[in-house]
């Protein structure tokens, strides 16, 4: 497998052969690709005929996601760990030594209202929510530079809707939202286009991930849909086609948070 990190000799942006918004033969890292929103979104990603390598620390759920389509690789990975970080990348660039896109995914929540919040959990969030998104997209640096490469940070309608009992996760998401918007400027003059996606309360493994009871999952879903306008939770197939738009090399798009929600954050 190739490692040699490509030329950044050049800012100028590479035109990519085929006809505009093609992703045919690019080559794209999503991470935390292990379920929900990640792997919908690597499978959209492969079925556009993206090359995608997937990453997380579960190996069996993403060996599930890579069955959904050939073109989904995995490996295995904690994106908090510089170290991990960078192999992600390299295993991403693979033989062809090539990045364009970064998907920014993975992420982790505890609940805990003001006063009972555990410093490790909090430490936990933040390296993953924040710090993680920041080592994977500074090693991918030098490949996106190539080409005017994009990425793309999953935040979530609790990046600026405030809500009890989340308020490190929130602060992570937004987080990532200010990140999202000054990477835009720094990248703009490489050709690389950095967005963000916002979701509102999706259909996933989070809640049962968070530790809560079935109960509690049941009460938070009833309530989180009778305040979404559209009156119905999300599917990660709702978000990941705007996930393969923002990452059309023809896209004009950039430093910008789509919210994806049913109109959740505006009631």
């Amino acid at each position: 497998m190739a490692t040699d990190s490509p030329s950044t000799a050049s800012a100028s942006i590479v035109t990519r052969p085929g006809p505009p918004g093609d992703l045919t033969g690019m080559t794209a890292l999503v991470t935390g690709g292990g379920s929900g929103i990640g792997a919908a979104v690597a499978a959209e990603l492969a079925g556009h005929g993206m090359e995608v390598v997937i990453t997380g620390r579960r190996r069996a759920a993403l060996a599930q996601t890579s069955e959904r389509h050939p073109g989904i690789r995995i490996h295995i990975g904690d994106v908090a760990v510089q170290a991990d970080a960078e192999a992600m990348v390299t295993a991403a660039a693979g033989e062809n030594n090539r990045l364009d896109l970064v998907v920014n995914n993975a992420g982790f929540g505890i609940p805990a209202p003001l006063g009972e919040i555990d410093p490790g959990d909090a430490l936990r969030m933040w390296s993953t929510n924040v710090l993680g998104p920041t080592l994977v997209t500074q090693a991918a640096l030098p490949y996106l530079r190539v080409r005017g490469g994009a990425v793309v940070n999953i935040s979530s309608t609790f990046g600026s809707r405030p809500a009890p009992g989340i308020s490190h996760y929130g602060a992570g998401k937004a987080a990532v939202e200010q990140l999202t918007r000054s990477w835009a400027l720094e990248l703009a003059p490489h050709g690389i286009r950095v967005n963000a996606v916002a979701p509102g309360p999706t259909q996933s493994e989070a809640l049962d991930r968070m530790g809560l009871s079935g109960t509690e999952i049941e009460q938070l879903k009833a309530q989180e849909t009778a305040g979404i306008p559209l009156g119905t939770r999300g599917r990660p197939e709702d978000i990941a086609p705007w996930v393969a738009a923002l990452a059309r090399p023809d896209s004009w798009v950039t430093g910008q948070v789509i919210g994806i929600d049913g109109g959740y954050s505006v009631a």
